[in-house]
């Protein structure tokens, strides 16, 4: 069992509303028929397409006024039409993906996950589809709707689904001592300590518009797979042949999170 994060800096262009990354998600797809997973979940994320709509009707703060409700509307639509391009190049590759949308299943409270019914994705599985999930606008039972990340949905996945391997992929190596886009001297971290998480490592905030928390975030919030003994490896999905090395249980060039 494994779970694929795609992050939205792979699969678009984060830097120009509803540009998705096409060479990208086409080169993944093939990757991903050509490494003949077992048991596979994907998650992708927002990028383009679901950041800058929940940025402008601030969804992540809650319901403060009337405009919202439309937007949130709005943020779920731009992701459905991410997920549709995502899995028809699945598709067209020949791997039997399954869109699954997280607001279908998932509520959560002050912006944390607090009912999952993982029934569909278990039958799914079964059946020996891939499920194709992503950060979502949910329904929150405090502040009436919120954003749920990509990252903190693996995090329920791996431990939920008994996962061996959670592989994040994003448009870097791995985590650097320092932003690599913005600090020439920046050191991959090839194995990181999730002790060395909030302590010794300062890793960059996120270039782009992200209403999830960017790269600290995601350490954050997949450290606790980690702490389940759950295998967490970050690498650049941008690379080709990474993600099928991966999947394949392959040794790449990334960071892997320890306990």
């Amino acid at each position: 069992m494994q779970i694929l994060k795609l992050g939205g800096s792979v699969v678009t262009d984060k830097d120009q509303p509803f540009k998705p990354h096409t060479e990208n998600i086409e080169r993944l797809a093939r990757e991903i028929a050509a490494s003949a997973p077992q048991s596979l979940v994907i998650v992708h994320g927002g990028g383009s397409y679901g950041h800058p709509v929940a940025k402008k009707f601030s969804i992540n703060e809650g319901y403060k006024s009337p405009d919202q409700i439309l937007g949130f509307s709005k943020t779920h639509q731009a992701m459905i039409q991410l997920n549709h391009i995502i899995v028809d190049a699945l598709l067209a590759a020949g791997v039997p993906a399954f869109s699954v949308s997280p607001s279908s299943f998932i509520v959560t409270e002050k912006k944390r996950i607090t009912t999952l019914d993982l029934s569909i994705v278990i039958k799914l599985l079964d059946s020996g589809m891939v499920p194709v999930l992503y950060g979502d606008a949910v329904l929150d039972s405090h502040q009436r709707f919120a954003i749920l990340s990509g990252d903190q949905l693996i995090v329920k996945l791996a431990k939920y689904l008994d996962a061996k391997r959670v592989i994040l992929g994003s448009d870097v190596d791995g985590v650097y001592t320092a932003d690599p886009k913005l600090v020439e001297t920046a050191e991959l971290l090839r194995v990181l300590p999730i002790s060395d998480v909030t302590g010794k490592v300062k890793i960059g905030e996120a270039l782009s518009t992200d209403v999830t928390g960017g790269m600290l975030g995601k350490i954050m919030e997949v450290s606790e797979a980690a702490k389940a003994g759950v295998d967490v490896i970050l690498l650049n999905a941008c690379e080709p042949g990474r993600v099928q090395a991966a999947l394949r249980g392959e040794k790449v060039i990334g960071t892997t999170l320890t306990r």
